[in-house]
Formats: C-alpha cells, structure tokens, sequence
C-alpha cells in the first residue's frame, strides 16, 4: 500500500485527490493547518478512511516533522492562499503561503523523505496577460495578481529543486476546475448557489463583475486524475491541464440560470466593486502533451459542469441546508 501525503486536503481538489487514492487503496494522510481543524465539511464522509495530521506551511518545523513520521511516497501539495481578490488584500501572506510554502514543502521532502515524487499544484494564473492563445508548458508567463505571481515562484521553485536535487517533482499548471465542493467566494459556484436560490425565492438578485472575461473550465474531478498521472509517469515534468475551451462569465449565466428555466438579464447586475485591479481576460490551455504522454482527457463538459453544480445547490438548499462557504 502506497502512502500519499496531501496538503490542503480539506479543499476542492484535496477531498476530490483523497476519494481519488482511497479508490487506489492508497494509505492517504491530509495535512490540516489547526485553524482549519473544523473546517471538515468537504470530507466529512472521509474522516473514517483517512489519517489527519496538524501542520502549516508558515512552519518549516511541523513539516519536517509530519514528512519523517509518514514517509510518503506521493506528496500531493495542494494547500495555498487561493483566492485571486483577496490574494490583493493580503499580498504579504500570499507569497508566504503560496510561494515561500512550496520552498519549505520541498525543503521538507529534500531532508526527510527524498524518494517521495511531489506535485506542486500550479496555476494557469501564472499567464496572466497571455503572451499567446492557447497557453502550454512553454508560454511565457505574465502573472496579473499577487496570487499569480506566488505561483510563479512555487513554479519556478520545484523546477530548480528537481534539476538540482533530482527530485521527483512535477507542477500540474491546472486551469480552472470547478464543482459543487467549490467554495462560495468562486465564480462558478457564485453563480450556481445564487441561481438555486433565485429560484427557490431566497434571492432577488445577483451582482457581477466582468460579463466579459474567458476562463478554461473544467471538472475537479477529473483534474485530481491528472495530477496522479504525473506521479506514475517514468519521468517527473511540467503539464498544463485544461478542457482547451474557454467560455465567458456570460455563457456561465447563461446554462446556469436556462437550467432552472430563468433568463440571467431579469437578476443579473453589473458591479464595479467586483471588478479586480487588474484584469485576466482570456485563459485556455493547450492540454496535447498531457493527452500525449500521460493519456489524460477530461471526461466532464462545461455545460455538464455547470448543471451538476446547480443541480447540486438546489438540492441543498431545498432540503433547508444552509450553504456553507466550502
């Protein structure tokens, strides 16, 4: 039985990536910042069938300490500061967790358990003002948030601990990937939580910021498969992974709302306090050397996407259970 150590296991694609290993018979530890200790609800049905431990990526120590107690062969670093808006509210901590946290990850798994493959969860925010349309694994990156440029660093970090450690280390360059475990403060489930309580007569209205902007969704669910794929592949690299279509915020208004019979223009407003500093307008990835080398094809449409995460909202809330933010 392989042992897989994830971080930000209590996330979207770290309770997705746990699901995913137990199915593998995997042994799988979640590493839990002690803030976050009750913040359960994304693995509540896990808690049985998987070992938690405390640690924070702000403490080079707790880290060292968690590699040498469970040995793992996988390490699944998905734990950041994700949230591009308020990554400009706090830009300080972003770079701690985001950036300088990937160092003291790798640091760890260099001193404790040096044979253990690492997966660095990058991000497509890493392009920013894109350079070229699609973005793949050699597109110049021009970061647009503190958030991105973080990403940029624990990027640029893992490559320098792979080439001069011999590491087995690879950085998943994700797009978008959404679902309904994805927290409230997201676009996507925004938009698919305010639906369903439109049409259960919770909300009147729903306040928007650029109609216009073009991202790459895809499902978390499938994206958690490529980032194991990475860690079986002979060789550690770099892989951008995305559905390579992109769609507006509009066209996610658009399903969401026609899938419970609702025409977004009646409730959608525009707000400019929605709007960030600096805008990322279009992002779509050029997936060819996942589909090449690691076989890897989402199996989930956007349309479908966005229909399982309204359907999913308007289940919850008409059962009377209060959305949580996770």
């Amino acid at each position: 039985m392989k042992t897989a150590l994830v971080t930000g296991v209590t996330g979207q694609d770290g309770s997705y990536l746990a699901d995913f290993l137990l199915a593998k018979n995997y042994r799988v530890v979640g590493m839990v910042r002690r803030l976050s200790m009750e913040n359960f609800g994304r693995i509540q049905h896990l808690l049985d069938s998987i070992e938690l431990v405390q640690g924070d990526l702000l403490d080079q120590i707790s880290l060292l300490d968690i590699m040498e107690k469970v040995q793992p062969d996988e390490v699944y670093n998905l734990a950041a500061m994700s949230f591009v808006p308020t990554s400009w509210k706090q830009p300080v901590l972003t770079g701690e967790f985001t950036g300088l946290g990937v160092t003291r990850m790798l640091e760890a798994v260099r001193i404790a358990a040096p044979n253990a493959k690492f997966y660095q969860a990058s991000s497509s925010e890493m392009f920013g003002k894109v350079r070229e349309t699609p973005q793949n694994e050699l597109t110049p990156f021009y970061p647009r948030s503190p958030y991105g440029v973080a990403k940029v660093y624990g990027h640029w970090i893992t490559v320098n601990y792979r080439e001069s450690y011999n590491l087995f280390a690879c950085s998943g360059i994700l797009f978008n990937h959404e679902s309904p475990r994805r927290g409230l403060e997201f676009v996507t489930r925004k938009v698919t939580d305010s639906v369903a309580r439109i049409k259960l007569g919770l909300l009147k209205e729903l306040r928007m910021g650029n109609l216009a902007a073009r991202r790459d969704w895809g499902f978390a669910g499938d994206y958690v498969n490529a980032m194991w794929l990475m860690l079986q592949n002979d060789e550690p690299d770099d892989f951008v992974i995305a559905t390579g279509e992109a769609h507006s915020v509009e066209e996610l208004l658009d399903i969401a709302f026609s899938h419970v019979n609702l025409d977004w223009r009646n409730y959608v407003i525009v707000d400019s306090k929605f709007l960030r500093p600096a805008e990322v307008d279009y992002l779509v990835g050029d997936a060819s050397k996942a589909r090449s080398i690691l076989n890897w094809t989402p199996d989930v449409d956007f349309e479908a996407l966005i229909k399982m995460m309204v359907d999913a909202d308007v289940e919850r809330h008409r059962n009377g259970v209060l959305s949580r933010n996770w």
